[in-house]
């Protein structure tokens, strides 16, 4: 299979709501809106999308159908500290707050108002075992 394009799809009953939510917090406008599904793109890297989609629309199986569960949104940033600042002040909750992880993050976790989980990001030298563990794409073939 050569993939043109992955990107998440956020199921949800507030189509617009959701969509407000990323333009206004993490600068996605949209490039496609209806009222049953919004294809937004980042404002700052064309090749950043997502999706949200009414989970109950005829499209998706009887099965899958509903909100979302069990996901989490990693957006890597250049300033997580700037970010961390802006989120905060916009009154969205913080479930993590701003640390350095010995993994190799900087990082923070929010969510949206579908519970959805949002770790934002900037990757940081790992340090000890971690290091170790990251792998040489070139070694990989």
């Amino acid at each position: 299979m050569k993939t043109t394009s992955c990107y998440p799809v956020i199921m949800t009953d507030d189509v617009a709501g959701t969509a407000a939510f990323y333009g206004t917090h993490f600068r996605f406008v949209a490039l496609f809106e209806s009222d049953w599904y919004v294809h937004l793109q980042s404002s700052e890297d064309e090749s950043v999308n997502l999706a949200v989609l009414d989970g109950n629309h005829h499209t998706i199986p009887a099965e899958g159908r509903g909100r979302v569960s069990g996901l989490l949104l990693n957006f890597e940033v250049e300033d997580v500290d700037g970010e961390y600042d802006r989120v905060k002040a916009a009154g969205l909750p913080i479930l993590l707050e701003l640390r350095d992880e010995a993994f190799g993050q900087r990082h923070f976790i929010t969510r949206d108002p579908n519970g959805v989980l949002i770790d934002v990001i900037k990757p940081i030298p790992p340090t000890g075992e971690f290091a170790q563990q990251y792998l040489d794409p070139e070694a990989a073939g």
